[in-house]
């Protein structure tokens, strides 16, 4: 992983005198792929972070969060989330169609942990992949450049109080977010994903 660290951070590294421990942390951290806990943990949560980049370079961050176990942890090397509904502008899954570069962060904030992911992302439309979850119609499938563990000291422990209502399953029908009952915008609201799939061609 030689291009693992970028001409900034390298900058920075020499005028901080990190630049042993940087490569230290690299050897001993930072693998091309999940090992066995990483894989547990991820499997086990209901949200992350994911950062994209736009075609002009602009990054944007978004909070992505389902029911535990709503990020497929195909293999090692490869993770799948599903696109739930959002607000229509399409930032985050745009920025993959046109660069596909990301970056994940995966926080547990009961148990402090954390675990980051980069790799680089296509979207999916397969219906058999689509299928696995409720009112979907677009995923995300990550190949994985590289992985690893942050120290969690400043993780701020948390008190989880349960799970959102609006996360789409298969005992009730998906609840729409309240700003979409808003005059303003009810004259504009796209069909929804399930709707698209199954519209006649």
């Amino acid at each position: 992983m030689a291009d693992f660290y970028q001409p900034g951070q390298r900058q920075l590294q020499q005028e901080f005198q990190s630049t042993a421990l940087a490569d230290r942390l690299e050897k001993i951290i930072v693998q091309p792929r999940l090992d066995e806990a990483a894989q547990a943990f991820i499997a086990a949560q209901d949200h992350f972070y994911l950062s994209t980049v736009d075609a002009q370079g602009f990054p944007t961050v978004s909070y992505e969060g389902g029911a535990p176990g709503f990020v497929q942890v195909v293999d090692a090397s490869t993770l799948r989330f599903p696109c739930f509904d959002g607000n229509g502008m399409w930032l985050s899954m745009g920025n993959i169609a046109d660069v596909g570069k990301i970056g994940m962060l995966f926080i547990n904030t009961v148990q402090p942990h954390r675990v980051r992911v980069q790799g680089n992302a296509r979207l999916l439309r397969d219906p058999l992949v689509l299928e696995q979850w409720q009112d979907v119609g677009l995923a995300v499938e990550i190949a994985i450049a590289s992985a690893w563990i942050n120290c969690p000291r400043y993780i701020h422990p948390m008190q989880q109080l349960g799970q959102s209502p609006h996360v789409p399953t298969s005992d009730l029908p998906t609840q729409a977010a309240q700003w979409k009952s808003l005059e303003i915008v009810a004259d504009v609201l796209p069909p929804q994903p399930h709707e698209v799939k199954d519209a006649p061609a």
